[in-house]
């Protein structure tokens, strides 16, 4: 059971198999894949699972990695950092802080101010318009 108080099922019910393999089982979806691996609308990028806001557009920039990148979070404290030994590599994983979804790895190969790259999975993410919030 995760910090919400979901179970799996719970989750597979509210997610898609995609959305559920990443950020539950801890999945990665294959290189140039992701719906926003070119994406350069601006906004807020949350955690598809629970909402929380974790990068602006702003850091967003192209890695060439194959997957979304970010210089830096929003919050640091919207984060967790957990060292992932799988791939018999030393990575650190990023999960999100609130439910604990895996969203991907940060290297320290990214570009100034931070010198980070927080390697995302699209399918960990909504990207949250500007002109999406005008309605209200």
């Amino acid at each position: 059971m995760s910090k919400s108080g979901k179970t799996d099922n719970d989750w597979r019910e509210e997610l898609t198999e995609e959305q559920f393999r990443i950020t539950r089982m801890k999945g990665t979806e294959r290189p140039f894949t992701g719906a926003y691996c070119d994406e350069k609308s601006q906004g807020t990028y949350v955690c598809v699972c629970c909402g929380n806001p974790l990068f602006d557009s702003e850091t967003k920039y192209d890695s060439g990695s194959g997957w979304p990148s970010f210089y830096q979070p929003i919050e640091q404290q919207s984060l967790q950092m957990v060292p992932d030994h799988s791939l018999n590599r030393v990575r650190v994983e990023v999960t999100c802080a609130s439910c604990d979804a895996h969203l991907g790895h940060v290297f320290e190969d990214g570009p100034k101010p931070t010198g980070q790259r927080y390697c995302i999975n699209s399918a960990a993410l909504n990207l949250e318009r500007p002109d999406s919030e005008e309605s209200s």
